[in-house]
């Protein structure tokens, strides 16, 4: 009897027992679960931000084109300086003649000291000569300019054969791999060989476009890729992105690495690296299955079109917007002109000897009875391959948030695979935390090749490998060390903390328009508003679809009342920012918006890349600026500007020199 009670008591404390350390193990995974779900919560917000940031930097790229469009159109040259001068600055690397660019390409004439110890480059090349760059670079050797002009002139010839689709076939012992953007980080290159291997007659590549700017070896990467593309020009193949555009290397740092990298023949290899860029293949087809493109589709793109146009020929980030007459009229002007000169070449082409017959020169000689697009309708074509992104919803509309291109739906997806008898599209241009995503009922892939892409551990990077059956298989990583040693925790910390950084910049950048936003709203004068209207006024100035009250408590202390006094919330943000520079506040916001601009029109008007504009480069471009900024400034007023910021009074003026001048016109107004 004794002892089947003790039996039942032993049984009920072993369940109480078992029933407390299930209540416990609920308790912890309810809490890990809460914890997981925040973390999650933070990296999708932070992600947002860098997002927005980075798409509303692209916008400006192309307002600054409208900018001088709008220059162009409202100032009226008044002698034949300035007719030079404007021109000057508008003329592209696609436009330079082919004897000018080989005359200006002279490789030949550089020698090669015996004390150069780096790699040295033969043609045609071979296997070891792309060992040897490998090695090179990572000893942070640089290549001579001799062999960087000859290696850019060589893949110039060879990219000016290649056909405006390229199509690469797998069989059954051989698989493609693909890879997205690297945007100048040479380490995620490095790896993606490690682990894959080298380009070889066994092993494929297709590089989709992005190869340069933001990161510090952009040129590394082209130096490299341009060595394969030679060496195996069956088995890699390179599709232009939207950056491999120079007015776009203007301001995202490529034109910048390659001056400080060569600084006595930078001017030449710029003007080589943009030539070639324009030659760049824009699409490639697997197995007539798969096409590979760099930003997206639209309902309009046309493959057929896309084949014979002269890719070398538009300016993707400069469409001209036809919604105003006086655009369209000069559209209209310049396009006639283009054909009068196309008309001329074709007539002389006879006796032209040492003009070179290009596959783009091949497909306008052939198909003189064939359809006749455009320049508009071109340039819609390649700006959108090169700029656009899918969306969930269907239909296809303009792409305000990166102010090219356009949003495709899943319906535009299913009409272009159904039109050209494709299976999927193989698309980069956007950052991907994974390093891929499907959309579109994966119809629709996209991939991404750099890895910390906004911040140590912010992503992975991806490629894909294609074998015959054109099933996908990817291969991610991340290329920094550090990102491995981090947890979750301290990755997504480090990663929420680079984000708001940037973003209390872009808000102190507007401290103006935000002030004006919240008067609004503060119609008594009392310096306060709630914390709702301050998230509907900062969404209202800086437009970037952020979560603002979510965002809030890591933008404003918390107050008792709910109201926020935005006046030293203003004066916090200034405080942060006088801190990295002493300059006034209201000069350094200006700074601070513009800054990217200013650089990006400074490299323009610099037209040798010396770092330098001369007086009467500075004198003719702020006539030009006046004419849209309204500021009255005579020919005497102008040269005691550009005489008072001359600090070293050395006849020029450099980038330092020329943010001051900024900050003296902002000063008058």
């Amino acid at each position: 009897m004794g002892s089947g009670s003790s039996v039942n008591v032993n049984y009920k404390y072993s369940l109480q027992k078992s029933e407390n350390a299930f209540k416990a193990a609920v308790l912890i995974q309810r809490w890990y679960r809460r914890y997981v779900a925040r973390l999650e919560m933070r990296r999708r917000c932070t992600w947002r931000i860098f997002q927005s940031i980075e798409y509303a930097c692209e916008q400006d790229q192309i307002k600054l084109h409208n900018f001088f469009s709008y220059l162009m159109d409202h100032f009226t040259p008044s002698s034949s300086k300035e007719r030079d001068f404007i021109s000057r600055m508008f003329v592209s690397g696609e436009s330079v003649k082919e004897a000018e660019l080989e005359k200006y390409c002279d490789y030949e004439s550089l020698e090669v000291p015996d004390s150069y110890t780096g790699p040295r480059l033969s043609f045609p090349l071979l296997p070891d000569h792309a060992t040897a760059l490998l090695e090179a670079f990572k000893q942070k050797q640089q290549l001579h300019a001799r062999y960087v002009l000859n290696l850019l002139h060589e893949t110039r010839k060879h990219l000016k054969q290649l056909p405006n689709i390229s199509h690469v076939s797998t069989c059954y012992s051989e698989e493609v791999t693909v890879c997205g953007d690297l945007h100048g980080q040479l380490d995620d290159l490095f790896l993606i060989f490690y682990k894959n291997g080298l380009p070889s007659p066994s092993k494929s590549y297709v590089f989709n476009g992005d190869f340069v700017d933001r990161g510090k070896q952009s040129l590394e990467i082209l130096i490299i890729l341009f060595t394969f593309l030679l060496i195996y020009p069956k088995e890699v193949h390179l599709n232009r992105g939207n950056h491999e555009d120079h007015m776009v290397n203007l301001r995202y740092g490529f034109a910048k690495e390659v001056m400080q990298k060569y600084k006595v023949h930078g001017k030449k290899i710029l003007k080589m690296v943009q030539n070639v860029f324009c030659w760049l293949p824009l699409a490639t087809l697997i197995d007539q299955k798969v096409l590979v493109i760099h930003g997206g589709i639209s309902d309009t793109t046309d493959l057929d079109m896309l084949e014979k146009i002269q890719r070398n020929k538009p300016r993707p980030t400069q469409a001209p917007s036809m919604t105003n007459r006086l655009e369209f009229s000069r559209w209209v002007r310049q396009t006639v002109q283009e054909q009068i000169e196309w008309c001329r070449r074709l007539v002389d082409i006879s006796e032209s000897e040492d003009e070179e017959l290009t596959y783009s020169s091949m497909v306008s000689l052939t198909d003189l009875d064939g359809p006749c697009w455009t320049r508009q309708e071109e340039w819609k074509q390649i700006l959108d391959i090169l700029w656009s992104d899918p969306m969930p919803q269907e239909g296809c509309k303009v792409n305000t948030v990166r102010g090219g291109g356009c949003y495709f739906g899943p319906d535009v997806t299913g009409k272009i695979l159904e039109k050209y008898n494709l299976q999927f599209l193989i698309r980069s241009h956007e950052c991907k935390q994974e390093g891929f995503e499907f959309c579109h009922n994966r119809k629709v892939l996209t991939i991404f090749s750099a890895s910390n892409y906004y911040e140590i551990g912010s992503n992975r990077g991806a490629y894909v490998k294609l074998g015959p059956d054109l099933i996908p298989h990817f291969v991610q990583y991340q290329a920094n060390k550090t990102a491995h040693t981090l947890t979750m925790t301290q990755r997504i910390s480090r990663v929420e903390e680079s984000a708001f950084r940037a973003l209390r910049e872009k808000l102190f950048a507007h401290t103006s328009a935000l002030i004006s936003a919240f008067k609004a709203y503060d119609t008594d004068n009392t310096g306060r508003i709630s914390l709702s209207n301050w998230a509907t006024a900062v969404e209202s100035v800086l437009r970037l679809g952020l979560p603002w009250r979510m965002l809030r408590p890591q933008l404003v202390r918390s107050t008792a009342d709910g109201m926020l006094e935005y006046k030293s919330w203003l004066d916090d943000l200034a405080m942060e920012q006088r801190s990295q520079e002493h300059i006034q506040s209201s000069l350094l916001e200006v700074i601070y918006r513009n800054r990217s601009n200013l650089e990006t029109i400074f490299r323009i008007i610099d037209r040798d890349h010396s770092g330098l504009i001369s007086f009467e480069e500075f004198h003719q471009t702020w006539k030009l600026f006046s004419s849209h900024m309204n500021i009255e400034l005579t020919d005497d007023g102008i040269n005691d500007l550009v005489r008072s910021i001359d600090f070293n009074k050395d006849g020029n003026i450099d980038f330092n020199e020329f943010l001051e001048a900024f900050r003296l016109v902002k000063q008058s107004q």
